[in-house]
């Protein structure tokens, strides 16, 4: 992770990090089109938050970012950059670019709303690629390893010229209930109506083994109409798994390539990046018709 060393009186591009609070990985666009090689896209769990930021500073709408859960990174810059931080709230600072001088810190704090916050640099984080992509993919372990203090991160040169945006009027997370959109699974004949009902008429709680993977909800059990295994098949971000003990699973952006309990809905693909600031205790809602066929 440690960049090389600068030639004598070459100021190096980079970011120290000091802290890294709970989880602080690389993410970029991930890893698209390899699932039949059995590597997951992974990518920034809140795409457009991932990609906001980048704008903010002229990069590639994919270019490597820092995904921060629940705040606590400080980083140092090595050189006079510029830096946006977008999604979850940490900084005073927030959907705006700003100038991070040489040997100064930026420290995020505890956000009072949403879950992950995404800082990026202009010339983005160049850390090395592995398969195309510099995403930290915690399921499969490929892509750089999560951040540890000490950690020294390259800056790329920039490549395009800044937008001349100050200020981007996004809103923050909700810190209370979230409603999506939801769409029938393929596997939607193994449950009953009652159990279609329930999941678009009760509100699910998101649990504390949620992750980058999925969020695990808690709720109303939904009973199949089928017994016996299910053949693995393929698996993507946004399907809602229901595993034997009823609670659905979310998948988010680490999501395995395959599973093999039923898939009874999908959430549609805008909303998942919501899905993925919602913080354990908080509920959400799919509102849609998950008809068993």
């Amino acid at each position: 992770m440690t960049g090389r060393a600068a030639s004598p009186g070459r100021v190096t591009r980079t970011l120290t990090v000091l802290a890294t609070g709970p989880l602080t990985t690389v993410q970029d666009g991930g890893r698209p089109g390899q699932g039949a090689l059995g590597v997951g896209r992974s990518g920034a769990v809140d795409r457009a938050a991932a990609r906001l930021a980048n704008r903010l500073v002229g990069n590639d709408p994919d270019a490597a970012v820092l995904e921060v859960t629940l705040g606590g990174l400080v980083l140092q810059a090595g050189a006079d950059l510029v830096v946006t931080t977008t999604g979850a709230r940490c900084s005073v600072a927030h959907n705006a670019p700003v100038w991070l001088r040489s040997g100064a810190e930026l420290r995020l704090g505890l956000p009072p709303s949403g879950l992950r916050t995404y800082v990026a640099v202009r010339g983005g984080v160049a850390v090395e690629p592995v398969l195309g992509s510099r995403s930290s993919d915690l399921l499969s372990g490929l892509g750089p390893p999560v951040l540890s203090a000490g950690d020294v991160l390259p800056v790329g040169e920039p490549t395009a010229p800044m937008p001349g945006v100050d200020l981007a009027p996004v809103p923050d997370p909700p810190g209370d209930e979230v409603t999506v959109r939801v769409l029938p699974g393929p596997r939607a004949d193994w449950f009953p109506s009652e159990a279609a009902a329930a999941l678009t008429t009760t509100a699910w709680e998101v649990t504390g083994e949620s992750n980058r993977i999925g969020l695990r909800l808690a709720g109303v059990a939904l009973e199949r109409s089928r017994t016996g295994e299910l053949a693995s098949e393929g698996m993507v971000r946004g399907a809602l798994q229901v595993p034997p003990s009823g609670q659905p699973v979310l998948f988010l952006a680490d999501a395995p390539v395959t599973g093999g309990y039923p898939v009874i809905g999908y959430v549609e693909d805008a909303d998942v990046d919501r899905c993925g600031q919602l913080r354990p205790g908080q509920t959400l809602r799919f509102r849609g018709a998950v008809v068993p066929r």
